[in-house]
C-alpha cells in the first residue's frame, strides 16, 4: 500500500494515518462501506460511511494521479529529455493541473504552426529574438530564408509562432493566467439570435443576457446555462481581464525596447490570445461544470436518501389507487405482505361520473379485503379522488394517504414489474407500486432507476457514471441502515444488501422458494455460491423475525453472538431474557468483554441493539390533507396560507405540492426569517409545511411561496 497516498488522504481529510490505512485494507479485502462503518469500528477509529466513502474516492483519485505520473515519466524518458530535476518535480507533484503543466512542453501534439516553424529550422532564430540582443533582427532573419521560408518576414513570423507556443506552455505563464481566472473570471451567457424567439428558448430567458463572477455562479445556474448551450440556444464564455494578464506576461518575457522587444511582445500577445487564454478558459469551463455536477449529484443523493428513508406505514392491508378522469381510477387491494389480491377500475369523475357505482365498489373492496389504509397517487385527478374517498363510509377506521407517483410508470413498464405481474397491464402494476410505496417506500423504490424518481436537479446533465455510483451507494446505505427481512424481501431489495448483488440475491430467493422460509442466519451458508466472505458481509443486515434465536432479528452480527451469550451466562439468564430485561442489562460491565478484536464501540452498539433489537430508524408516518376548495392554479390568490408537502429540494430552494397539480417554489431566501445556506437545514423531503402564496404566474405555471413567519 502506498504510504505517500495514505499520508495525503489523512492530511486532506484530517484523519489519522492508521484509520486511513486500515480502512483501505478493509476495502481492498472486499468489505462494503456499510459493513466497515457498522462492524469494524475498532479498526477504522469509528469512521462513519461518509468518511469511509471519502477515503475510497480520494484513494481512487490519487491512485489515478500516480498512474498518470508513470505514463508521463515513461513518455518523457522515451524522448530522451528526462532529467533528475524533472523526475523529482513529477514525483512530488500533488495537483493534476500542475502535473499537466509540467508535461505540456513534452506532450506529443498535432502539427502546430510552431511545429512547422521548427521543421523549417527557425528555432535558433526564436532563441535569438528571445535573448533580445540583436539591434536589427531582420538581418538575422534573412539567413533563414530558404525552402518554404520565402522572406525575412516569413522567418520572423515562424519564430514568433515558436515563442508564442513556448509562452503558452510555460508553467509560469499558465499559473499567472490561472490565478487571474481564479480571482476574477466572469461567466457570460448570450442568446443565439436565431433562436431568441423560439418556443424552446423561452425557458432560458433569464440567461439571454447574463453575466456574473464565476466563483459566485450557483450550480443550478451553471447547469442551466450549459444545458442551454448544449441545445444551441445560448452561447457561454468565461473571461478575465485580458489587459492585466497581458501586462503580467509581457513583464515576464519582454526584454529591452528595440525591434526584438516588439517581436517578443507580439508573440506573447499571440500566445495568450490564440493558445493560452482558450486553454485556461476550457480548463475553468470543465472545472466549474464538474463542481456544479458534484453539487447537483450531492443534492440528488440527499433527496434520494430522504425519500428512501420516508416513514413506512408497515405491514397493513392497503388499497392502492392510480387516479384518472377519462380512463378511470385503477384500484388494487394488497395483503399485508404487498401481494396483489384484487384489482378493478372505477369511474367516480367526469366524463363518465359513475359515482354511486364507484362508491359501492370501494366500500365493498374495503370490507371484503379488510383494507386498513388507502394510498392515492398524487398525479392527475388526485385531489378529486381523495375528496371522493372522504365521502365514503366504512365499518372500520381506514386511513388515507397521498403518495408520490414519481417513477411509477417507469416501474410498471420495467422488466422487474413484468416478472412480478406477467399477466397484468401497466396500469395495474402502477397502482400496486403506489400501494406498496405506502407500506414500505424503501422496499418499493429500490426497484426504480433513481433518476426516474423525480427528486433530482439536472440529473440528466451530469456525469452519468458518477451519478450512478453515488446513487447506488446511497441506496445501499439506506437498505443496510434499515435492515432487510430475509424471508419477505424481494430479489431486487436483496441486491443492495451488503455483500450480495444480483446473483446471490437471486440464489437466496430461489433457495427460499425451494426450501421454505429461513429459520436462522446460518442457513444462509447453504445458499449456492454464498461463501464465508459474503456471509460475513451480509448476515448482520438480514433479519429473521421468526428465528428461535432473537439475535437473528437484530443488527448484532453472528460473529458477536458468543459475546452476548457470555453476557447472558454471566447474568444467569438466557439471551432472550437479557434482551427483555432492562435491569439485567444494567448489571453488565462492558469492560469485562473487551478483547484484542472487540472494543468499546462494538460493545456499545451491541447494548443498543439488545435494548431495541431491529429498530427501524425511519420515523412514523403522518396523515395529511390539502386545503379544501383549492384544486387548480386558478383557485389561488396572493396571500393565501396553505398546507403543503415538500416534493423536491434543490440548492436554490424547495418545491412544495399545495394540491393544484403544479408545485410551488419556496426560494431559499423565503425558507426562514434568517440566512439559510442549505435548504436541508430547514426542510426535509415529504415534510408537511405551511406556506403563503406570494406570486402567481399562470402563463408560465409558476407559483412562488414563502415560509417566513409561518
Amino acid at each position: 500500500m502506498n504510504d505517500k497516498i495514505i499520508r495525503k488522504i489523512a492530511d486532506d481529510l484530517h484523519l489519522s494515518s492508521r484509520s486511513v490505512e486500515n480502512t483501505l485494507e478493509l476495502l481492498k479485502e472486499g468489505c462494503t462501506i456499510p459493513f466497515i462503518a457498522r462492524y469494524r469500528k475498532e479498526r477504522t477509529g469509528t469512521l462513519d460511511e461518509v468518511q469511509i466513502a471519502a477515503i475510497n474516492d480520494l484513494n481512487d483519485k490519487l491512485t489515478e494521479l500516480e498512474k498518470r505520473k508513470e505514463t508521463i515519466v515513461k513518455t518523457i524518458t522515451e524522448q530522451g529529455k528526462m532529467t533528475p530535476e524533472l523526475e523529482r518535480r513529477i514525483a512530488e507533484c500533488e495537483d493534476a493541473d500542475t502535473l499537466e503543466d509540467i508535461y505540456l512542453p513534452y506532450k506529443p501534439k498535432r502539427r502546430t504552426k510552431a511545429q512547422v516553424a521548427r521543421e523549417q529550422g527557425l528555432e535558433p532564430l526564436a532563441t535569438i529574438i528571445m535573448i533580445g540582443r540583436e539591434a536589427n533582427p531582420d538581418d538575422v532573419a534573412r539567413r533563414y530564408v530558404k525552402g518554404d521560408v520565402k522572406t525575412a518576414d516569413d522567418a520572423l513570423k515562424g519564430a514568433q509562432y515558436i515563442i508564442a507556443e513556448m509562452v503558452s506552455e510555460d508553467e509560469r505563464s499558465r499559473q499567472t493566467v490561472r490565478r487571474a481566472f481564479e480571482r476574477e473570471a466572469v461567466i457570460t451567457s448570450k442568446v443565439v439570435k436565431a433562436k431568441a424567439d423560439s418556443e424552446e428558448a423561452a425557458k432560458y430567458s433569464d440567461y439571454f443576457d447574463w453575466s456574473e463572477p464565476l466563483k459566485r455562479c450557483a450550480s443550478h445556474r451553471m447547469l442551466a446555462m450549459r444545458r442551454g448551450e448544449a441545445e444551441g440556444i445560448l452561447r457561454i464564455s468565461i473571461t478575465t481581464d485580458d489587459g492585466d494578464c497581458l501586462y503580467r506576461l509581457r513583464r515576464n518575457y519582454v526584454r529591452g525596447n528595440g525591434k526584438c522587444a516588439r517581436l517578443q511582445e507580439e508573440a506573447v500577445d499571440d500566445g495568450y490570445k490564440r493558445l493560452l487564454q482558450p486553454s485556461i478558459e476550457n480548463e475553468f469551463a470543465a472545472r466549474s461544470k464538474e463542481k456544479a455536477e458534484t453539487e447537483a449529484i450531492h443534492v440528488f443523493a440527499e433527496n434520494l436518501r430522504q425519500l428512501l428513508m420516508a416513514a413506512p406505514l408497515g405491514q397493513r392491508r392497503v388499497m392502492g389507487v392510480d387516479p384518472g378522469f377519462r380512463t378511470g381510477c385503477k384500484v388494487v387491494c394488497l395483503d399485508a405482505q404487498g401481494n396483489l389480491l384484487h384489482y378493478e377500475a372505477i369511474y367516480p369523475h367526469q366524463p363518465l361520473a359513475k359515482t354511486a357505482q364507484a362508491a359501492e365498489a370501494v366500500e365493498r373492496m374495503v370490507e371484503l379485503y379488510g383494507i386498513e389504509a388507502i394510498a392515492i397517487g398524487n398525479g392527475t385527478a388526485s385531489r378529486e379522488t381523495a375528496a371522493f374517498m372522504k365521502t365514503l363510509k366504512f365499518n372500520h377506521t381506514v386511513r388515507q394517504f397521498v403518495v408520490s407517483e414519481d417513477g411509477a410508470s417507469v416501474y410498471s413498464a420495467s422488466k422487474i414489474a413484468r416478472e412480478e405481474f406477467p399477466d397484468k397491464d401497466v396500469t395495474v402494476r402502477g397502482a400496486v407500486s403506489i400501494g406498496r410505496r405506502l407500506m414500505d417506500p424503501l422496499a418499493e423504490l429500490v426497484k426504480i432507476d433513481p433518476k426516474s424518481i423525480g427528486v433530482g436537479q439536472y440529473q440528466h446533465d451530469v456525469d452519468q457514471s458518477k451519478l450512478k455510483k453515488t446513487l447506488d451507494l446511497t441506496v445501499e446505505s439506506c437498505v443496510n441502515s434499515v435492515g432487510v427481512n430475509l424471508n419477505t424481501a424481494s430479489q431486487h431489495l436483496l441486491t443492495y444488501v451488503s455483500g450480495l448483488g444480483p446473483t446471490l440475491a437471486k440464489n437466496i430467493v430461489e433457495y427460499r422458494r425451494q426450501n421454505g422460509a429461513f429459520t436462522n442466519r446460518n442457513q444462509l451458508k447453504k445458499v449456492p455460491r454464498l461463501g464465508p466472505a459474503a456471509f460475513e458481509q451480509c448476515a448482520g443486515f438480514l433479519r429473521i423475525p421468526e428465528s428461535a434465536n432473537p439475535l437473528d432479528n437484530s443488527a448484532v452480527h453472528p460473529e458477536s453472538y458468543k459475546i452476548v451469550e457470555q453476557m447472558a451466562h454471566d447474568n444467569g439468564c438466557t439471551v432472550k431474557q437479557l434482551m427483555q430485561d432492562k435491569d439485567l442489562r444494567a448489571k453488565i460491565e462492558l469492560k469485562r468483554y473487551v478483547t484484542d478484536n472487540v472494543g468499546m464501540p462494538t460493545l456499545t452498539d451491541i447494548m443498543k441493539e439488545l435494548e431495541k433489537p431491529g429498530l427501524d430508524p425511519r420515523s412514523q408516518i403522518e396523515e395529511f390533507e390539502f386545503a379544501a376548495g383549492i384544486n387548480t392554479i386558478d383557485d389561488l390568490n396572493i396571500g393565501m396560507e396553505l398546507p403543503g408537502i415538500v416534493t423536491n429540494i434543490t440548492n436554490f430552494g424547495a418545491f412544495v405540492d399545495i394540491g393544484v397539480h403544479q408545485d410551488g417554489l419556496v426560494h431559499i431566501s423565503q425558507l426562514a426569517n434568517r440566512y439559510v445556506s442549505d435548504p436541508n437545514e430547514v426542510v426535509k423531503l415529504h415534510q408537511h409545511v405551511m406556506v403563503k402564496v406570494v406570486e402567481i404566474d399562470k402563463k408560465r405555471k409558476r407559483i412562488s411561496l414563502t415560509m417566513k413567519g409561518m
